[in-house]
């Protein structure tokens, strides 16, 4: 009896595993067909998208008047003060600076994305295209006997062009243009720049082809753009949280659309819009990591502290992408421009090369005494000219340009320094405008003396890498602060 029930009991066990099975089976296949239903659906809704915006592609485009460019506003640079030798020890007495403007940083918003999920195409045999951008080789899959073709460039050629558009033969080019942007580290402006390369090599430079191709890739990766004519040329058009400068723009529905060449000053634009779009920003949040091409190296020292010196070489591809990045303001507050260029953080190759110099050099020293070396280093050991006489026109620099051109004046030495400051001794910095000057604070945590501003319950005491030999503490002569306005940095 008692064998009996055991080999019932096995029968039993055998039947209710044989079942789960089948339940497991069962859930995989309807968990795979969920899976599907729902990639369906995301290609179903896709589609929908672009078919609607063909659709509005084939309406008549309207005639639209660019806006000037907005200058970069003039000012008169103030010329750099030598602070006399006899004053440079002298002690410096506690004076708080009332400053009643402050410019806050602006919140980082989540990059653009696709519509929907894009996912994956398998193919027999994969093709690849592989192109530059800023010395920095790179590769997408594509086959190129489906790149963009146009018989004209009316309305009903363009819509017939991305109707002949398969997805399927775009999608893998696409998330591997995304997966570059994530790998690399890219900023919006060099997505654009790099998506721009890759149509210029697959269907030709400044091509009308390129210009669609180039609108497509664009609109598919979330960002928001418009397609433009002008006699028998294309253009596509880019939106930009920021407003920039020297740039003629255009004006449509309420947005502002630049070139990403050169624009005439009348075109015929689609307003058509794609779902989810997002403007592009011109903030540029983490290093990008673009093909080593290193300078020469260059030695930077210290008059005062004769064994403080680095020796720095710079990823010219870096430079040449800062070369193209324009100058620009968030909303209507040109302060926003400097914060721009001082919260981008320092290129991983110059931080190897220089920060265990700067570290060996601060250790065990003071708050006040590792500021005030690392404030002599910007101060004598950088050559000041005046951006006009240089470039013709004002220029800020990214950190790695004052490390990199032979000239820099007040507003890069700002922006370096408080870089520095900043990730050497972790101290939080705000940057100080008068007009026509460009200095710094820093909020020590160590009782230091000097001007010092209130801000948040810190105290920023001004360094002023401009004022040459002068320590913290002291501002520069005829700077008057009832003018003055404070940049908070990030920390």
């Amino acid at each position: 009896m008692r064998c009996y029930i055991t080999l019932l009991g096995m029968v039993l066990c055998m039947a209710q595993g044989h079942a789960q099975n089948l339940d497991k089976k069962q859930a995989h296949s309807s968990l795979d067909e969920f899976r599907k239903a729902v990639r369906q659906d995301f290609e179903d809704f896709r589609q929908q998208c672009m078919a609607e915006y063909i659709e509005f592609v084939k309406n008549p485009w309207k005639a639209f008047e660019e806006t000037k460019p907005v200058p970069v506003p003039k000012e008169e640079p103030v010329p750099p003060v030598v602070m006399p030798k006899e004053d440079q020890d002298k002690p410096i007495e506690d004076k708080p600076v009332i400053i009643e403007e402050v410019i806050n940083p602006v919140p980082v918003e989540p990059r653009p994305q696709p519509v929907q999920p894009i996912e994956e195409v398998p193919v027999v045999e994969e093709k690849t295209v592989d192109f530059t951008f800023f010395g920095t080789p790179a590769k997408v899959r594509f086959d190129v006997a489906h790149k963009v073709m146009l018989d004209g460039i009316s309305e009903a050629d363009i819509a017939n062009s991305l109707n002949r558009i398969d997805a399927k033969d775009y999608d893998n080019m696409i998330l591997d243009c995304l997966a570059l942007r994530k790998t690399l580290n890219l900023s919006d402006w060099g997505y654009l720049q790099m998506l721009k390369a890759l149509t210029d090599h697959v269907c030709g430079k400044g091509s009308n082809e390129s210009a669609l191709m180039l609108a497509y890739l664009y609109m598919q990766s979330g960002y928001k753009m418009r397609l433009a004519v002008d006699g028998n040329k294309l253009y596509m058009l880019y939106a930009s949280k920021h407003q920039i400068f020297n740039q003629p723009s255009y004006g449509v529905k309420g947005d502002v659309f630049y070139g990403v060449e050169e624009l005439p000053s009348r075109l015929c634009i689609c307003e058509a819009a794609f779902p989810n779009e997002k403007d592009m920003s011109l903030l540029i949040n983490g290093g990008q990591r673009f093909a080593e091409n290193m300078s020469p190296s260059r030695t930077i020292a210290s008059q005062r502290f004769t064994d403080f010196k680095i020796s720095v070489s710079v990823n010219k591809n870096l430079i040449d992408f800062y070369n193209t990045y324009p100058t620009s303001m968030i909303g209507d507050n040109f302060m926003t421009r400097w914060s721009m260029y001082a919260n981008t953080p320092l290129d991983k190759m110059v931080v190897n090369q220089i920060y265990p110099t700067f570290v060996k050099a601060v250790k065990g020293l003071s708050q006040l005494e590792a500021a005030n070396r690392l404030l002599n280093l910007i101060q004598t050991g950088l050559e000041y000219e005046y951006d006009n006489k240089v470039w013709g026109r004002d220029r800020a620099f990214f950190a790695e340009e004052s490390l990199s051109y032979p000239y820099c004046d007040c507003e890069d030495r700002a922006i370096l320094y408080t870089r520095i400051v900043r990730d050497i001794l972790g101290l939080d910095c705000i940057l100080i405008y008068y007009p026509g000057h460009l200095a710094a604070a820093v909020a020590f945590t160590e009782e230091v003396n000097g001007d010092y501003i209130m801000l948040d319950n810190k105290k920023f005491v001004v360094t002023d890498p401009t004022y040459i030999g002068a320590p913290v503490g002291a501002t520069m002569p005829e700077m008057d602060n009832k003018t003055a306005k404070v940049i908070v940095l990030k920390k």
